[in-house]
Order: structure tokens, then sequence, then C-alpha cells
């Protein structure tokens, strides 16, 4: 207002100034010093800095003419004037520009060609046909944000506050007591960055909530503070040990450790304490409306908002003493949420033994009244959550603020889902009790005990999860762009093995004129030739391989394997097989099929080397699908039926009868192979010790052995 502050640029560094300072205390001289009070940019101050930049940069303007990135000589001027009008810098540049180079030429107004950019991801071929349009972006679209690991996103991408800076993020709330507040947290933390992962154990994680989980263990991993994991246990109807227990062991798969593992019920007693004090300072009032009435966003004030605090105080101990039945009261806070809710409620009445308290309490907490509490009394310093906790956000500041405790400061990302599949908890419960899945952990499901079971590496999830980046938006990704990770981390860390699905008997006639060894020597990552690691197969007149990789005739000139014209190889011992005759059984089929064979130094190269095994042990195999048909089967119009009507049939197939090398007869569960030519596979843990099962994990990428060799 006395006009010490003249241009927009000298307006910014003042708030910006104000808002840094906010806590600290507003020193003038640093103020007027910050933004450039009293500093007059005259028109000769301009003209001269103008010079002295284009002199710099004069022999690459009269090179480039008008192509010169101007750009680049206005970051100099706005370095050195920085507080000078920057309509009249931009005016004295062109004028300058013209000065030197004269009115543009033909070539100069010429549209320039623009280079091509490199692509930042292969999609794989399979990730999106041109036919569906309503696909939410390409591969190179999902990746293009993010980076190959976590710690390189959240070291890159991640601009959050410096621990103790909290006043310094959009819409944090300050008090007078904020500045002591934070002076105490930052002693308490050591100055180092503090998150949680907060679950409710009411159910298994699942692929959302690994990114979550990524987020909160690898921002602090990677600022070197440390996350506590914190069980959200303020509904008892619905938790069970078993979801605790499964959601550790969840978070220690991937590869974190928390700091602590809490409770929300840890705090019950001070939870309590602290709605007693809201109500003292007449912020919450006990209400009597059912749940129906305070539902939506046009609801009626409640009739008992203003009753005395006297009244509320009593009332509240009466909720605790049990005088009410469930849902005959509430406590609700006096606040409006940015989405137009009024006075959520922060404790509901519930007749339920919590699996850690017991009978001791009657009346829980919610979870928008127990977030941000717990998250202060754990001196969060980063409070990080999906996208649909920004309505809440106001609430979140309000409370703590109203109790005169830390504030941490909330950010939000946005929320990843995938296509084909369901991640509620409801919804998956349907399907175990229809019996359409077996178990939370069914291979088919998206659960990250589901994908841990079907063979998918803790690894590649990271890497999905840190591809996807870090975006507000919420995010609908194709179940192929984590099939790409899966393969990329596979096709280095899972061995090569042979197995035969569908086994076809062939005898060697001519197999003790070849003087062969017994056994072969095969690697175990072939395509890495400085890899030494290696496993022996058995070699003998009988082998066994695809049945698809015979044909009983000639007439398919693209079919590149064995038929009765045409020779095959075999991988990895150099033979070349020549049909001879089949053997059939009483109905017609082929059971056997009689071949002569040679080496490959004595023979013609054939079209095609193929996968086989000798000696085997037999296997069962579970070929998964997709469980759905549709990309979105929640979506009621397109599925009127519901979910349920939308599975696919054949998202399941087992083989009970596959042959696999001995080599791999003793493996562990969990431990993963490389089927060649096939896919990749995972020990199951229906395993026993007479008979493997292996879940095939993702297909290879030429979809399998009826593909071209």
């Amino acid at each position: 207002m006395n006009d010490g502050i003249k241009t927009e640029p000298q307006l910014s560094a003042a708030i910006e100034y104000l808002l840094s300072h906010s806590v600290k205390g507003i020193e003038i001289p640093a103020f007027e010093s910050s933004c450039g009070v009293g500093v007059v940019v005259t028109i000769d101050y301009i003209e001269n800095a103008v010079s002295n930049v284009i002199a710099t940069h004069k022999e690459k303007i009269l090179a480039e003419r008008y192509g010169f990135a101007v750009g680049k000589l206005l970051g100099e001027l706005r370095s050195s004037l920085p507080w000078a009008d920057g309509a009249i810098v931009k005016k004295e540049v062109d004028l300058r520009f013209l000065e030197l180079l004269g009115p543009k030429t033909a070539e100069d107004l010429a549209p320039k060609k623009k280079e091509k950019k490199p692509e930042v991801v292969k999609a794989p071929k399979d990730a999106a046909k041109k036919t569906e349009k309503n696909e939410a972006t390409t591969a190179q679209d999902d990746f293009s944000e993010g980076a190959e690991t976590m710690d390189e996103l959240l070291r890159t991408r991640a601009h959050f506050h410096a621990v103790g800076e909290n006043y310094k993020t959009d819409g944090y709330v300050t008090t007078p007591k904020t500045a002591e507040l934070l002076k105490s947290h930052v002693a308490a933390v050591g100055g180092k960055v503090v998150t949680r992962f907060p679950p409710e154990p009411n159910g298994v994680l699942h692929i959302g909530h690994a990114k979550a989980i990524n987020i909160n263990f690898g921002y602090a991993k990677a600022m070197g503070g440390v996350c506590n994991l914190r069980f959200d246990d303020t509904n008892p109807e619905k938790e069970e040990e078993k979801f605790f227990t499964a959601i550790e062991d969840i978070v220690n798969w991937l590869g974190y450790n928390p700091a602590r593992v809490t409770h929300s019920s840890d705090n019950f007693q001070q939870l309590y304490l602290w709605a007693v004090k809201l109500i003292q300072k007449n912020l919450a009032y006990v209400c009597h409306q059912r749940v129906e009435e305070m539902r939506g966003f046009e609801v009626q004030m409640s009739p008992w908002r203003d009753r005395s605090v006297e009244d509320n105080l009593q009332l509240f101990e009466d909720m605790k003493n049990g005088k009410f039945d469930e849902g005959e009261a509430t406590l609700r806070l006096k606040l409006t949420l940015e989405e137009g809710k009024v006075d959520p409620v922060a404790y509901r009445i519930k007749y339920v033994p919590h699996h850690r308290t017991g009978d001791k309490w009657c009346i829980y907490p919610t979870y928008d009244y127990t977030h941000c509490l717990c998250d202060s009394i754990e001196n969060i310093t980063h409070s990080l959550c999906t996208k649909e906790f920004q309505s809440r956000r106001s609430s979140y500041y309000w409370l703590c603020n109203a109790l005169d405790i830390y504030c941490p400061v909330q950010w939000e990302y946005g929320r990843l889902n995938v296509n084909y599949t369901v991640v509620s908890k409801r919804k998956i419960l349907k399907l175990i009790t229809t019996k359409t899945v077996n178990d939370w952990d069914d291979p088919r499901l998206f659960t990250l005990t589901a994908l841990r079971r079907r063979g998918i590496p803790s690894e590649a999830i990271n890497q999905f999860v840190a591809k996807l980046g870090l975006t507000m938006s919420q995010m609908v990704i194709d179940p192929q762009l984590l099939d790409a990770c899966v393969r990329d981390y596979l096709n280095i860390h899972a061995p090569r093995t042979m197995a035969v699905l569908d086994g076809l008997k062939l005898t060697i006639e001519n197999f003790a004129d070849l003087n062969l060894p017994s056994t072969a020597d095969v690697p175990d990552f072939p395509s890495d030739p400085s890899d030494p690691r290696k496993h022996s197969v058995a070699v003998d007149q009988e082998i066994y391989i695809e049945k698809t990789d015979y044909k009983p005739d000639d007439t398919d000139k693209s079919f590149r394997r064995l038929t009765p014209k045409q020779t095959v190889g075999l991988k990895h011992i150099g033979l070349v097989l020549q049909f001879v005759r089949e053997v059939k059984d009483s109905k017609g089929h082929v059971t056997e099929v009689i071949v002569k064979a040679e080496t490959l130094a004595d023979g013609e190269k054939p079209k095609a080397f193929i996968h086989w095994v000798a000696k085997p042990v037999s296997a069962e195999v579970r070929l998964y699908e997709r469980l759905f048909k549709s990309k979105n089967p929640e979506d009621a119009q397109a599925l009127p039926g519901g979910f349920l009507t939308d599975i696919n049939p054949d998202s399941l197939t087992v083989l009970y009868n596959a042959l696999i090398d001995q080599s791999v007869a003793k493996s562990k569960v969990y431990d993963r192979f490389q089927f060649e030519r096939i896919g990749f596979f995972c020990v199951d843990k229906d395993s026993t010790s007479s008979k493997l099962v292996f879940n095939r994990t993702v297909m290879l990428k030429d979809g399998g052995a009826s593909g071209k060799n």
C-alpha cells in the first residue's frame, strides 16, 4: 500500500517470505531485502543488463538467428534483475534481436522440423489393441513419469516439506503454539523423516496397497528415516488375528522392516481423554440422530448440537459406561468438511469385545478421528495417503489444532487400480463364499498373498510401482504392465528348465548306436554366457515332447516341427529326429512315435529345436487366466447382474500329469523357473513330498510352445 512493492516478482517473493516465516517470526529488514522493497530498476539499468547478456551469446545468436532459445537469456536476466518488470525486459530483448539480426526472413519463419524423442518405455506387444479406444493409457504413458526403483523415484520426484517446516506447505494451518510444537517435534524425531503405513486388519492387502507400502516405507528409507506399521484396529467387528499376521508378513516380503509395529488401540485411553477435552471446549457433542439422518450432503443440523457442555460430558460418560444401545448415541465434532459433510462422527457404540483390549471399551473411535491423532502421537513427519482422503485434510488439521497438539502434514497421491479384477474385501469374500475362488490367496486374485502364490516376485511389484511414478490422479492399469515387469525380473533371476505339459512319448530306435552319455549339462541362464550355473538332465532312448510339437501330416506348411516328412532338433544335446512310424491305441489315438536320430553335425540343420524330458517326474501344473471377462467387472451398467456374472469359466486349467525334469524335483515352495518355450512357473504351497504343484506365473512373450520356433 505504501508503493514499496511495485512488480509481480516482488509480490511473489514477499508472499513466499511470509509463508516461510509465519512460524519463526517476521523480521522487517529481512522481509524487505527478500522482496526488493524500495529497489527501483531503471530503464537504463535494464538496457545495460540486456546488452551484457546478448554480448555473451552474440556468436550463437548470429548462427542460430531467431531459432536461438530466448528463454535462456530471459532466465539469466531474471537472475541479475530479479525485481525488474518482466514485460519491459522481454520488450528490450526483442528490440536488441531486431537491431542485431534485422527482420525475420522466409527461412526464419519456416516451421522447424521436430526431433523425434526416444521412447521412455517400450510397450509390450500385447499391451493395448488399437481397437480398444477406452484404454486408460498406453504402457509408455503409464511408465513415462516413473523411475526404475522406488529410491530413485522418491529422491527425484517427491517434493515434500523438510522435517519441521510443515508450515511451508499449502493449506497448513498455524496457531500461536505451532512454533513451540514443531520445535519439540523436531527434537523428538532427531530431525529425521518418520512415516507410517496404517492398514485396517480386516482383510488381506491387495495390489493398491503395494503402492501405499512402497511410498510410505520407500520415502522414509530414501530420506534416511523410519516408517511404522500401524494397525488401525478401531472396528472390532471385522478384525481377525490372521489379518494382522498376513499384513506384517507381506510388508516384510516386499522388503521393508517397520521401525515399530503399533496399534491405534494402544492410544484408546488418550483418544478418549482428548474427546472429553473437545467436549469441554464446546467442539463436540453427543447426538441421537440415526445413521440415515446423518448421511448425505443436505442433512439437517442435529437438534442436539447446542446442548450444554455439562450435559454432553455426562452423556459421553454414559456412552462409555454402556447406558445406551448401539446406534442410540454418537459423539460428533462441530466441523464442516471440504466436501460439505457436517459434524463427522468421532465415537460410536459397539458391544463387541476388542482383540487387544477385551471388554474394556464399548465406545470406539472412528478412522477420521483416530488417524490424525495417532499420527501426532507417533510424531509422523509426512502423513502420506491416497487422494480420497484429501477431503478429510481440513478435519485432520482442525482436530490437531483444536487440541493444541503437534500437527503433521498430510500429502496425497493417486490410488492404484487394476483392470479385470476386484479388490474390495466384501467382493473377494463373496468370491470365496460362492467357491468361485479358493481363498484370499487364490492366484487369480490381485491380493498380494495371491500374487506371491502365483510366483510374482516382490521385486517386480516394487519396480512396477516405481515405474508408475508419483501422480495425484487415480490410475487404472492393465495387468500386462505388471506382467512386463515380472518377465523382466524373471528373465534374469528364474533358472531355465525343461518341462512337458501334455506329453507324447518318442522312442529313438537307433539310440544305442549314438553312444550318447546318460546325462547332459544344461545352462540355467543360457542368455548369459558368463553365468556358470547349470544343471544336469537325463538322456535316454525314451523321451517326451509336447503333443503340439508333432503333426501326423504335412499339410500345414507353416508348421516347423516334427512331421512324417520334417525333422526337428532337440535342444541342448544337438540331436536331429526323423519320423519313422506311429504307434496307436485301439481307438486310433497316437500314443507313441518311433524316430531315428542323428547328430547335428551329420545332417541338415532342422527348421526348429524343441524342448523335451527324459526319465521325468510327474507334477501338477495350474494354468491361470484372468478371473473376469470384462475390464471393469464392477460396472453396474455393463453388468446389471453383478460382478459374479462376469466370471471367466476358463480362468483355471489343471494339468494333473505334466512331466518335469528331475533337476527340479526337490524344489521348495515359491521356487521359480522358466519352463523353456512355455512360460514362468512357481512351486505352489499345495506341493507334497510325492508330487510337486506348479502355478503359471506369466506366459512368455511368444505365447508359449505352440508358437513358431
